[in-house]
């Protein structure tokens, strides 16, 4: 029997290799992984998806934010049961891989990396904007503060898993513990009026109060429903470092969901509701206006303020972490150059850490572009989301023995839908900023020139995700004969 494969093994020993690409395992139950996954999001609470409203009015945007909760929902069940399957820190890379080949797994992969790595440089710069807002220390936005955000944190992933999900989960409580307080406060000033009162294009076909630009208005609000919701899919990248991850990553992911979603609902009616949708479709710190009617700071303002500010901390802290570890299964896998997945004597991929950070950095520091930034992330993010989605249907299909500790409710069907909602919001990012979309198209262009013309003839035959699928393509051929 001949085994398929690109793979060949590196110089020196398998054993040895693998050893010197080790995560310290069993460090993370479903609690701390459940609070990953909700500190992935919790900044999309505080701002950013309010400038839907300037795209498709609150009704087209409460429309955008239903169904990318939908396709949210649809895609972390069928994560579910991928993480049971292939519990590796390939996450996405290592479904696809299994189920789409060295080609697929490494679009996914790419496109995992490039949301990864532009989030956080986006959130570094909204950090550096509260800080100035707040008035903190007399700083004002700028690369101090930018290198401050990733030496800091980043320094405190080196220091260990256990100790970087312990301060990510301390954080993600404050702030949704005040997104809590937010909604007490804002709720008694609803006023239902208020919802649709951005002025109306006449013009644009369906317009009305509640879609004042439209049906397409709908369309183009979609990249910003997706943000109460964007990372949580990062989850199943903690797996080699989890208890019992077949059994723990399911009920995380399940759980992260459920709490994004009431904590979306919430934040959407209460902010529109109390200052009303026009106030706050531009403003940067939605929350925070939405308790102030009159422009003055008021005690639960200046609280919400800075726990929209621990908000930031959170996401860009466990972005930095989902990054680091998509690049080290990617590069322990030979996908990219091998050196990247490196891990110290705490067991930590430093230069998956260290070079994804140099690179926000400098985005960060040469652009100024958050939003720009956060969009090509987005288009990152929906190609990956199409490609996972598909990847469920391709195993359930191709693979209907495969044990599946956890199976999804609906099984293909509730893929198949994550995957149309997938294509419909990669579409919409070209309707928000053709520029970021074409932008990502770049990198994605140049990456793929490198899988196909060096790195898919080295890749690493024992790396987990690699071996999980030489076992499939040797299951198969015997099946055959």
């Amino acid at each position: 029997m001949s085994l398929p494969s690109t793979s060949r093994e590196p110089a020196g020993e398998a054993d040895d290799y693998l050893e010197r690409r080790r995560l310290r395992r069993g460090s993370a139950g479903w609690l701390l992984l459940t609070g990953l996954g909700v500190a992935y999001v919790v900044s999309g609470d505080y701002s950013g998806w309010n400038f839907g409203l300037a795209e498709g009015g609150f009704g087209g945007l409460a429309i955008a934010m239903l169904l990318m909760g939908a396709m949210y929902t649809c895609m972390v069940f069928a994560l579910a049961e991928l993480s049971s399957i292939l519990p590796t820190a390939g996450g996405g890379y290592g479904f696809a891989r299994r189920a789409l080949g060295p080609w697929g797994g490494f679009l996914t992969g790419t496109a995992i990396l490039i949301e990864y790595v532009l989030a956080p440089a986006a959130i570094s710069i909204f950090i550096g904007d509260y800080v100035q807002s707040l008035g903190l220390f007399g700083l004002e936005s700028g690369w101090p503060v930018y290198l401050a955000c990733f030496v800091v944190f980043i320094g405190i992933h080196l220091w260990g898993v256990g100790e970087a999900l312990r301060f990510s989960f301390v954080v993600t409580g404050i702030a949704v513990a005040a997104l809590v307080v937010f909604a007490l406060a804002a709720l008694p000033r609803f006023d239902a009026s208020s919802l649709d009162d951005i002025p109306v294009d006449s013009s644009a076909l369906g317009a009305n109060s509640w879609l004042p630009m439209g049906l397409l208005g709908i369309w183009a609000a979609f990249p910003f429903g997706m943000w109460f919701f964007l990372g949580v899919e990062g989850v199943p990248l903690a797996a080699e470092e989890t208890r019992e991850p077949a059994r723990t990553l399911p009920k995380a992911i399940r759980w992260s969901m459920g709490i994004l979603v009431v904590l979306a609902v919430v934040t959407f009616f209460a902010a529109a509701g109390a200052r009303g949708s026009a106030a706050i479709q531009d403003a940067g710190n939605p929350l925070v206006e939405a308790l102030q009617p009159d422009g003055e700071a008021t005690v639960l303002s200046r609280i919400v303020n800075y726990a929209g500010l621990a908000g930031l901390v959170a996401s860009f802290f466990s972005l930095i972490y989902a990054g680091s570890r998509q690049l080290f299964a990617l590069s322990r896998a030979g996908y990219l150059p091998r050196f990247l997945s490196l891990t110290s004597s705490r067991r930590a991929p430093y230069l998956g850490l260290l070079v994804p950070g140099a690179i926000g950095f400098a985005l960060a520091a040469g652009t100024g572009n958050g939003a720009r930034m956060l969009n090509i992330a987005v288009f990152g993010a929906t190609i990956s989301y199409a490609l996972m989605s598909l990847s469920h249907i391709v195993l359930r299909r191709r693979e209907p023995e495969l044990p599946r500790p956890y199976r999804t409710p609906g099984g293909v069907l509730t893929s198949s839908v994550a995957l149309v909602l997938a294509c419909a919001a990669l579409v919409a990012t070209f309707l928000v900023d053709v520029t970021a979309a074409f932008i990502a198209l770049a990198v994605y262009i140049v990456a793929l020139a490198y899988f196909g013309l060096y790195s898919r003839r080295h890749l690493v035959a024992k790396a987990p995700e690699e071996e999980f699928a030489a076992l499939a393509a040797a299951e198969a051929e015997l099946s055959r004969d």
